[in-house]
């Protein structure tokens, strides 16, 4: 179970009792970032990948992942950072050993996804980056390259379409990341909140790219072969 601590908001003075998510290791323990008592939490007023991840170290298997930096909203509207230990490495640092870098875990020994609520565009994208990981990736950062609609993310030998839109993605959608996957030499993946067009569908499974779909709840489900397979076999080596 996660540690709680009290947390003041610094605008409305109301003070929240806080406990930090948990999420599953690859190697199926829960992993918290440790939270700092001593630090004043901070008031997020704009966004950047590194401030919104955090590594932290597995106790159990000693591997290093980033995992979303801990948050809370308070009432009165004010979202709030709260600090975590250094026993969180900096974000950036990178994750596992070096000399045995970890792998995807086989499909029948994969630990159980913990979905994340969405409720916001960041909440997909944080979503879609645990995931991600769950399958094995490793190094997630933002994609170099701007797609026409969503957000991009990116991880060795794959690129990402992140799609937090009210309407259907569009074969243009599928087209594009498809396009810069191929020049990347990586596979492409899409996220859809709002699903596909039929034509959008049809294009993708004539292009190889696997597409999956985010209900509110934030489970992933694969809606094409392509994505079936991935769930199936992971990131691999």
């Amino acid at each position: 179970m996660s540690e709680t601590m009290a947390v003041r908001c610094p605008e409305c003075g109301r003070e929240h009792e806080y406990a930090a998510p948990a999420y599953p290791c690859a190697c199926g323990t829960p992993v918290a970032p440790p939270l700092n008592r001593r630090a004043a939490p901070v008031r997020v007023t704009h966004r950047t990948w590194d401030e919104d991840w955090v590594t932290v170290r597995c106790g159990s298997c000693g591997r290093a992942d980033q995992w979303p930096h801990p948050e809370l909203g308070c009432s009165c509207g004010t979202v709030l950072r709260v600090p975590v230990t250094a026993a969180a490495l900096p974000s950036g640092t990178g994750g596992g050993d070096p000399a045995e870098p970890p792998v995807a875990p086989p499909a029948a020994s994969r630990a159980t996804f913990q979905p994340v609520t969405i409720r916001t565009a960041r909440d997909a994208v944080t979503t879609v980056a645990l995931y991600l990981r769950w399958l094995g990736y490793k190094d997630i950062r933002r994609a170099d390259q701007r797609q026409p609609h969503g957000i991009g993310l990116a991880a060795h030998g794959v690129l990402v379409q992140v799609h937090p839109l009210v309407q259907p993605a569009a074969p243009r959608d599928v087209e594009c990341l498809w396009l810069t996957a191929m020049a990347e030499s990586c596979d492409g993946v899409c996220f859809s909140l709002a699903g596909y067009t039929d034509d959008a569908r049809d294009r993708a499974d004539g292009l190889g790219v696997a597409l999956f779909v985010l209900d509110l709840t934030g489970t992933p489900q694969p809606v094409n072969t392509a994505a079936v397979e991935l769930v199936a076999t992971g990131a691999g080596p």
